[in-house]
């Protein structure tokens, strides 16, 4: 599922869940997505933003450091919102936290606890460009999370919808089948969804094309 959520889709023959790459794609006029086709002018509402640091705000500067995130973030949260409706979830990956993470310091920094930090994640809190939105960690040992890259998701917007009998359910009654030769039960589990949003227009990627640069 972690690497689905991030995935384009393609995989196991296109039942792989549609994730991130194709939801919120760095090209965002290209594709199609929810039977949508992104490239005709007349479907751009359907569309989500993508900011590359090298070329999408030069006046704050073209690296992702301590110095910018900050700076780069306000841009781009003013930039995708539209009264109350705005990203109020950033996944960032390790080079991004860390560049927020240096950019606060202790007195300032705003730790999370209320939510997803009481649910075991890493969790800071935004607070800027007249908007608050979790950041939340994504990296380490077994993460498919692009590197160099902040995804925005506006949680009003994007749902996880599934078949109501195969939300990680049992395939099949009873409590599994256990080997004559090891002391464990297998059991099947089911999924049968599909990662959708509603309204694209709030749902951003901001990454560096060229962190060196």
């Amino acid at each position: 599922m972690d690497a689905a959520i991030y995935s384009d889709g393609l995989a196991n023959g296109g039942k792989q869940l549609t994730g991130y790459k194709t939801a919120i794609p760095i090209i965002t006029n290209t594709g199609v997505y929810g039977g949508i086709d992104r490239a005709p002018a007349g479907n751009a509402i359907w569309r989500t933003s993508t900011f590359d640091a090298q070329s999408a705000f030069t006046t704050i500067g073209t690296q992702v450091n301590a110095t910018t995130i900050r700076p780069f973030l306000n841009a781009v949260m003013t930039k995708q919102s539209r009264g109350r409706d705005y990203a109020d979830l950033l996944i960032m990956s390790p080079e991004h936290y860390a560049a927020y993470d240096a950019a606060t310091v202790a007195i300032q920094r705003q730790t999370n606890e209320t939510s997803l930090g009481k649910l075991g994640f890493t969790a800071l809190e935004y607070i800027g460009g007249g908007k608050r939105a979790e950041i939340v960690l994504d990296g380490g040992i077994g993460s498919n999370m692009d590197a160099n890259t902040t995804l925005g998701l506006n949680t009003d917007s994007l749902r996880l919808r599934y078949h109501p009998s195969r939300n990680f359910d049992k395939l099949f009654d009873g409590q599994g089948m256990m080997p004559i030769d090891k002391d464990a039960i297998a059991q099947f589990i089911g999924f049968m969804g599909e990662l959708t949003q509603v309204n694209p227009l709030f749902n951003w990627r901001f990454y560096d094309s060229d962190p060196a640069a």
